[in-house]
């Protein structure tokens, strides 16, 4: 008897704390996971529709934006980022390249976008903060954080576009997906 007042208690403790994570402050607290401290608070939450649009979830004061990728392909199951709202055109290409099975399409598609003029630019200077892991409390879940800089080279912005200095530098230069490589983020 004892066994199965036990059993049922640990059961409904799992049940609630399921019921729990599932509202949305929990939602809400889980995508700003990454946000910096001063800006948290005053931070857009949205969550992404499988058509490419968004419902907010909670409304900001600031510029930035943040959300759950979390089961998105090729995501890990703890995966939020936060940007700049003026990037969220970005974030939804991205989005639909993404879900294209097949790498090799996937990159045609981007490359042509990009040679063609139609990839979504993000906002010069804006920062992504992506925070990724098995879940939030464990390592290897960490904060990494670049900051968008289309179109830069080396000979633009003076940094370089290879990591063997050990400082910043900026990946995939002269492309509107070049950004600069904070070390140790």
């Amino acid at each position: 008897m004892k066994r199965t007042i036990l059993f049922v208690l640990g059961a409904l403790a799992v049940s609630i704390g399921a019921v729990a994570q599932s509202t949305p402050d929990a939602a809400i607290e889980r995508a700003l996971s990454p946000a910096p401290r001063n800006a948290k608070e005053a931070a857009t939450v949205i969550k992404w529709k499988a058509d490419g649009t968004y419902e907010t979830l909670k409304k900001g004061t600031n510029r930035l934006v943040c959300y759950d990728r979390s089961g998105d392909p090729g995501e890990q199951p703890f995966s939020v980022q936060c940007t700049s709202l003026g990037n969220l055109d970005r974030v939804a290409q991205n989005r639909k390249f993404e879900a294209m099975p097949d790498k090799a399409e996937r990159q045609k598609a981007i490359d042509a976008a990009e040679a063609n003029g139609t990839r979504a630019k993000p906002e010069f200077g804006s920062v992504w903060l992506t925070m990724n892991g098995p879940d939030k409390d464990h390592a290897p879940a960490r904060v990494h954080t670049t900051i968008a800089v289309p179109g830069a080279t080396t000979q633009s912005i003076g940094l370089p576009d290879n990591p063997r200095q050990g400082g910043a530098w900026i990946m995939n230069a002269g492309t509107s997906t070049a950004h600069i490589m904070t070390p140790g983020s």
